[in-house]
């Protein structure tokens, strides 16, 4: 059979295809940070060089940031068309100190890569890439017509991508677009995510005096910027955990009683959530279990706050600026723009006096709600069966891949989103890894989803 001889390749050139890997995630393309722009070319052409090889019909489309790579099959109108999505850019890596291993010279231990990229998103966009290439290499006919699209300004927000989507939908068009940049349920337990929370990013910056003052000669006698920005996020929410800026909770699309049915069956516990990110204790709005909160309430966190003195030892001053970024993480029916319209109203309006409040929004992800019953989903909770040999679930996920929103809106068409990740996976942390079994179980999912979605 096809399925077993495609299978029995990728099982054969499993070491193979992980030094692979290796060697590009050796490559530090970290889009975020200017330096290291010739390496995130590197990284661009590596994959591209690689889809070549294949035999795709490959363009790098460099549209003023970091490039596209945009890849295909021949297209034979009788067959169904995937399109995959990925991104080749990765994180930073501060702090660097808390890192076992450096971050860009990858290592296997206890069966896992340790490397940045590794999970997200380099080792799972790689599974789609053996798959298909242990089609290509055996000369076996794909079943169906393959697209990819790989972008690297996804870690940026960049928006080449968005640009791109909306300028080409006719070139992108397709039956579905399958993306891995979420993660299984658990170690045992593969899943299909059909939510993605949205996001508002805003940046909070506060001015006071023209410079730092001493805080002895000066302190009591202006506003302290320092002092005005803990103010501000103290009003933020509420001891419950809930936001309190007017109207955030106004479009919220409510959950289903059979979701709440579905997320009760999973017994996630508070015990694992402590024993997965080391909190003391569960913390968040009432009403709601963690998983609820978690997949589908939305949330407001500040992500970094800055003012003054951070050294060793003692500074004495009153510092001139201050500057706090929140994050609203958005689910449902919420609109990021009137969201952040609702912040900075709210954030001018409990802005002690005695300095200058400037808000600003750095980025928005409409959030993202798709049908469980599709037939293209349902070809994804085979193939994850199949590649992983165990019964999928349906998840909701707390974060955002802001692309999917454009995807549904300019291409009219599902997406599937097949984690092969794991929640413990330290993204975007120190020591980053990706377990090898999630790795070679990706690749499986891969192929036999390119079967699956030809015959359903």
């Amino acid at each position: 059979m096809r399925a077993d001889q495609v299978l029995a390749y990728l099982a054969e050139h499993q070491q193979r295809h992980l030094d692979q890997l290796c060697d590009w995630l050796r490559i530090p393309s970290i889009s975020s940070e200017s330096e290291y722009d010739e390496d995130t070319k590197r990284a661009c052409a590596f994959v591209a060089d690689e889809l070549r090889e294949l035999g795709l019909a490959v363009e790098v489309i460099d549209r003023g940031g970091h490039p596209l790579v945009y890849a295909e099959t021949e297209q034979r109108p009788d067959r169904k068309t995937l399109l995959f999505y990925g991104h080749y850019d990765v994180q930073p890596v501060d702090p660097l100190e808390l890192w076992d291993s450096p971050p860009f010279e990858p290592v296997i231990k206890d069966e896992r890569i340790y490397a940045r990229g590794s999970s997200d998103d380099k080792g799972q966009l790689y599974c789609h890439i053996k798959a298909l290439e242990a089609f290509m290499k055996q000369g076996i006919e794909l079943p169906v017509n393959v697209k990819m699209i790989i972008e690297g300004e996804e870690e940026c927000g960049g928006p080449s991508i968005y640009d791109y989507t909306e300028e080409n939908p006719e070139k992108l068009a397709c039956d579905a677009v399958v993306i891995s940049d979420t993660t299984l349920y658990n170690a045992e337990t593969p899943a299909v995510c059909y939510s993605l929370k949205g996001l508002c990013y805003m940046e909070i910056r506060l001015s006071g005096p023209g410079m730092d003052l001493h805080s002895g000669s000066f302190g009591g006698t202006v506003q302290n910027p320092g002092n005005a920005i803990a103010e501000i996020i103290a009003k933020l929410k509420d001891a419950d955990g809930r936001c309190l800026v007017p109207g955030f909770y106004d479009d919220v699309l409510d959950l289903e009683q059979d979701e709440r049915d579905a997320f009760a069956s999973l017994n996630y516990t508070d015990a694992v959530l402590k024993q997965e990110t080391g909190a003391p204790e569960a913390f968040g709005e009432d009403g709601y279990t963690t998983l609820e909160r978690m997949w589908a309430r939305p949330t407001c966190d500040v992500n970094g706050i800055a003012s003054g003195y951070g050294g060793d030892g003692a500074k004495t001053i009153v510092p001139a600026k201050a500057v706090a970024k929140v994050s609203m993480r958005l689910v449902p029916n919420q609109d990021p723009a009137k969201i952040a319209a609702a912040f900075q109203e709210f954030v001018q309006s409990v802005c002690p006096p005695g300095v200058a409040c400037e808000v600003e929004n750095l980025h928005n992800a409409e959030p993202v709600l798709v049908s469980r019953g599709s037939d293209m989903m349902k070809a994804g909770m085979r193939a994850l069966e199949q590649g992983f040999g165990a019964k999928p679930v349906f998840i909701r996920e707390g974060g955002s891949i802001p692309i999917v929103g454009t995807f549904q809106s300019c291409l009219k068409s599902p997406v599937l989103l097949l984690g092969y990740g794991l929640s413990t996976d330290n993204i975007h942390s120190p020591n980053e890894k990706f377990d090898i079994v999630n790795f070679v179980n990706g690749c499986r999912t891969t192929a036999v989803l390119l079967e699956e979605a030809a015959d359903g």
